[in-house]
């Protein structure tokens, strides 16, 4: 298994002639025909629906339907038909693909996720099929959008998806019909028209060879049905062999005596005339995930060098067996129409322990690749520049910018990939390390928030691959990973059962580390809940584990948040000695922040407690320590406090000096800080519902809560 290039030539991929490049066959995709569809489609969004013919206003958006099956354009057509009436939908046109290349269902949450995602609105991590469906569709409430549901398995993929809003439109395209749905515009395809598909095939083989035989080329047309994957391989065929004419073809596909439909007539005749190591990758570019190919996948794959698989990839592209993708980077696809054929080959002519080598170098090329594109942004990390320079040329990226592309461009092939290594079953150890690397490097480009909710898909595979395999440490990590996201969230019920299972999982694994981590997180999941008592018990257990293990730092931080608790129900005795432990720890730990942040906190609870004299001497404190660390927010807010005290005991004039003070620092942020001061100073009978507290002290420990175990 290696990244590195095998052959260093280029793969010959036919027989005969070489294909012509693609630059040569520009229009090769460009849209042809289709006039009647595309005129009775736009009439269909023209006309009045059920609902208004009997005097109803229509409650959701149009439904279209292009049925067929795979190969005869569907998506091709849908594709224009939303080009050509893009102008009337402002907000833009919305894609998603409802079935896998492999014929798998896409989950409606994953569809709904990057509708949302398109949109630019944020989608909870975690968030069920139903949330999300809801979130769409009052995002398209007021919208006036159009939606293209490509490859739709079932009716109930498309409903699901479907605007509560007649302005909208929606196109589907599908194998068959949508039963279910009321009022769906059916256009059934079949082949191109005869004029159309002889200019298709004039593209790829020039107009003399289809003018000096043009009954050949409509035979020829009549062979394929007019299907154009089929036209598109038969075009590619003949551009090979420039001294062939079109009859020639006719006589190959007639004397092959082959039965089944046209186009897998055609496929095998293309596929057969291709030399040894091109068919071999073309058959394992079965493997690539979602589809979707780049010459570092394809080069994985087949252990060839990566400007070889990118030659073999425009050869394929002008035989008719790729399309290429309209990107910034070089990206292809693997028709859908030819999936299972290449599949079928794949299983037949290569051993089972070469298909799963190929899978293995796939995957580890890709965790190369994120390494690499990880390891580019610490660029102050000496050691980091040492281990790129290490790596092979090819898998370097220039810049964190263009290694941010890449991640962006190639995110649904790398999330594909990693949901396909764990299915496979037979590769955890890799899959476990590429999960890993794509957390750490979509946190690194995307930050955490941003990625959340792909952070959430990969953890659950994390955790379906330790049950699997009965590792209890991964297992511990992953649910702390999903808990703290829906924690975030607001899923505080959701959250809590999983900490509770992380902690089982940490203690058969005899973690301490994740044992006491889950143990805060019970703590902070019930002091969410408003169980107090619940709360200051298990923080009361983590740091009786952190004492024992000497973990000072962690010992001092659950001080100050069972000081929390203590505060939030009013005993401000027993806060004010947990504050004074926490103290003693910082100082022990020469941690000045953390002094600076003990002793502000000191002084609230005085103030709590109405003992405003004491409140403004710790806070006086407070304020030179937090002098001292260079906290300017903390010392702003402490200048307020004591704002706010020195008004208790009639000192306006000092009051006003303070409050100067702050308005310095924080310039327009001073109002905000006045706010959240005002409100939490409110605290008799509800201190904790407007507790700052947890709120600075959730702030100073999102480390615990939302770092990762080990995944």
């Amino acid at each position: 298994m290696t990244d590195q290039a095998v052959d260093t030539e280029s793969t010959e991929v036919s027989g005969t002639e070489q294909p012509p490049a693609v630059d040569d066959i520009p229009t090769a995709r460009q849209f042809l025909g289709r006039e009647r569809e595309l005129k009775e489609l736009r009439a269909d969004i023209e006309s009045a629906g059920l609902e208004t013919l009997s005097g109803r206003k229509a409650p959701r958006a149009r439904v279209l339907l292009i049925a067929g099956r795979p190969g005869y354009g569907r998506t091709a057509l849908a594709e224009e038909l939303a080009r050509q009436v893009a102008e009337s939908y402002p907000d833009g046109v919305l894609r998603v693909r409802l079935t896998e290349p492999d014929g798998t269902r896409v989950p409606i949450e994953r569809a709904a996720r990057e509708l949302l995602s398109a949109l630019d609105l944020p989608t909870p991590p975690g968030a069920d099929e139903d949330d999300l469906s809801a979130a769409l569709r009052d995002a398209l409430a007021d919208r006036r959008a159009l939606l293209l549901l490509d490859d739709a398995a079932d009716a109930e993929q498309v409903d699901a998806l479907l605007p509560d809003n007649p302005e909208c439109l929606v196109v589907a395209v599908s194998g068959g019909p949508l039963t279910g749905i009321s009022d769906v515009r059916p256009c059934t395809l079949g082949g191109l028209d005869t004029k159309s598909a002889v200019e298709l095939l004039s593209r790829f083989t020039g107009s003399v060879r289809v003018t000096v035989d043009p009954r050949a080329a409509e035979e020829l047309v009549l062979e394929c049905t007019g299907q154009p994957a089929a036209l598109m391989l038969a075009g590619g065929w003949l551009a090979a062999r420039p001294k062939a004419a079109v009859a020639d073809l006719a006589r190959h596909l007639n004397a092959a005596d082959d039965e089944g439909p046209p186009l897998a007539r055609v496929f095998r005749l293309a596929y057969g005339s291709l030399l040894s190591p091109a068919a071999r990758i073309l058959r394992l570019l079965s493997l690539a995930p979602a589809g979707l190919v780049d010459p570092h996948t394809a080069s994985a794959l087949a252990g060839c060098s990566v400007g070889a698989a990118r030659t073999t990839l425009d050869d394929f592209v002008a035989l008719g067996f790729l399309h290429a993708v309209d990107s910034p980077l070089p990206q292809y696809e693997v028709p859908a129409c030819l999936q299972p054929m290449l599949r079928t080959l794949a299983e037949k002519q290569d051993r089972p322990a070469e298909l799963q080598l190929a899978r293995a170098r796939m995957l580890e090329r890709t965790l190369r690749l994120l390494q690499s594109c990880r390891t580019i942004t610490e660029t102050d990390s000496a050691q980091a520049r040492d281990k790129l320079q290490e790596m092979p040329r090819a898998l370097r990226f220039p810049t964190p910018r263009a290694a941010e592309d890449w991640l962006r461009i190639r995110r649904p092939a790398l999330l594909a990939a990693a949901r396909l290594a764990v299915a496979d079953g037979e590769l955890d150890t890799l899959a476990r390390r590429l999960m890993s690397q794509l957390v750490r490097t979509m946190v690194a480009h995307f930050g955490t928030q941003a990625a959340a909710p792909e952070l959430y898909g990969i953890h659950r595979l994390v955790l379906d691959v330790a049950e699997r395999r009965k590792l209890p440490r991964e297992k511990a990590a992953a649910l702390l990973n999903l808990a703290d996201l829906d924690a975030r969230t607001g899923r505080t019920n959701e959250a809590l059962a999983r900490y509770r299972a992380a902690l089982d999982a940490a203690r058969e694994a005899n973690d301490p580390y994740a044992t006491g981590r889950a143990m805060e997180s019970v703590g902070g999941a019930h002091q969410e809940l408003g169980d107090y008592e619940r709360a200051a018990d298990w923080y009361g257990r983590a740091l009786a584990q952190r004492l024992a293990r000497d973990e000072r730092a962690d010992a001092a931080r659950l001080y100050g948040r069972i000081a929390g608790t203590h505060t939030c129900v009013g005993r401000y005795g027993e806060a004010l000695r947990n504050w004074s432990s926490a103290l003693t720890g910082y100082r022990r730990l020469g941690d000045v922040g953390g002094q600076a942040r003990a002793l502000s906190e000191m002084g609230r609870v005085q103030e709590y407690a109405g003992r405003y004299e004491e409140s403004l001497a710790i806070c006086q404190e407070a304020l030179q320590w937090a002098r001292r660390a260079e906290d300017t927010r903390l010392q702003a807010a402490l200048h307020v406090r004591l704002a706010d005290t020195l008004d208790r005991l009639g000192d306006p004039a000092a009051a006003r000096l303070h409050r100067g003070a702050a308005e310095r620092m924080l310039g327009d942020e001073l109002d905000r800080l006045d706010e959240l001061h005002a409100r939490h100073a409110i605290h008799e009978g509800d201190a904790c519902a407007a507790d700052e507290t947890e709120t600075e002290h959730r702030a100073n420990t999102c480390e615990i809560r939302s770092g990762s175990a080990g995944t």
